[in-house]
């Protein structure tokens, strides 16, 4: 393949080759790109959102599990968020800093169990109550 080069000349050469599709690839999905949507975040489907005055709180299920994250309006500057998730019976899965975007994802188990999630922005709070109950 490499003719007259050598084991050793077409190892370096593969080697510069991927160095060079690396660098490609991270000059198109670099840090300037902005993130995937959230809902790429948590498996399952999509289960319940809730709005509140500075983001949203959203629920997805699968069979299993249950995950949750509570999103910003508009990203900034670093601020209080939180999210958790509940399961009936169970103790709740936290996620809480300064975030710019996001805060999440945390999931739980919940086969057969009812989930209650709640999610905070800058002090907005919101709740879903009790639900996946079936």
């Amino acid at each position: 393949m490499f003719g007259q080069v050598g084991r050793a000349g077409a190892r370096t050469v593969a080697h510069a080759l991927a160095v060079v599709v690396a660098a490609g690839a991270l000059t198109l999905s670099g840090p300037g790109t902005p993130r995937a949507d959230a809902a790429s975040v948590c498996s399952g489907r999509p289960a319940k959102t809730v709005t509140f005055a500075t983001g949203e709180l959203r629920v997805y299920k699968n069979r299993t599990h249950a995950c949750a994250l509570t999103i910003a309006k508009k990203p900034g500057a670093r601020r209080a968020m939180s999210v958790s998730l509940q399961p009936r019976g169970g103790r709740p899965v936290v996620d809480s800093g300064k975030f710019v975007q996001q805060a999440g994802p945390v999931t739980a188990y919940a086969l057969n169990r009812c989930v209650r999630a709640s999610g905070s922005i800058a002090g907005a709070k919101v709740s879903t109550g009790w639900i996946l109950c079936r």
